[in-house]
């Protein structure tokens, strides 16, 4: 895999992570008001372990596409082959990531920064979706202000490009 391959899928492997907690489930048919805690450190450790298995789906993906489209490992892909990387294997991963961490609930007091992390994410995704080519480029990567609020916020997995 390439060198700009590389960065890109170190640069989004657990980028879900940063939707951590923000929201809660309304859909629940249970008629009392259930309220879920969870803390700083519950959240951090639940997000990281969603974010590891998206990694792992992410770079399966990778090598799945690579495999089906004949890629050789030191070979990098043609952009268009890297849109269609972005467009079926690295978007739809990390919303369901975020999907995943959403579920978990907010720790009491951090509402407003989990909110930011939430916002950062899903402009990158909106971005990767208009513009997946974005993400071949260090100085335009849209996940570059997400990953940094996950890693400001304590996570370990997540956010983090390496």
């Amino acid at each position: 895999m390439s060198k700009r391959f590389t960065l890109l899928l170190a640069g989004v492997m657990a980028l879900g992570v940063i939707a951590a907690g923000c929201g809660s489930s309304d859909d629940s048919t249970d008629t009392t008001d259930v309220t879920v805690t969870i803390t700083k450190d519950q959240l951090i450790a639940q997000g990281d372990t969603i974010c590891k298995q998206g990694d792992k789906e992410i770079e399966e993906g990778f090598e799945s596409y690579a495999e089906e489209n004949n890629i050789p490992k030191n070979k990098e892909p043609s952009d268009e082959q890297g849109v269609e990387l972005v467009e079926t294997v690295i978007v739809p991963s990390i919303k369901t990531q975020a999907e995943l961490i959403r579920g978990l609930g907010t720790p009491e007091g951090d509402e407003d920064e989990v909110e930011a992390m939430l916002d950062s994410l899903d402009e990158a995704v909106e971005e990767a979706e208009e513009n997946p080519e974005s993400l071949f480029d260090e100085k335009s990567d849209p996940f570059g202000d997400p990953n940094q609020r996950a890693e400001d916020y304590g996570f370990k997995v997540c956010g983090q490009s390496s």
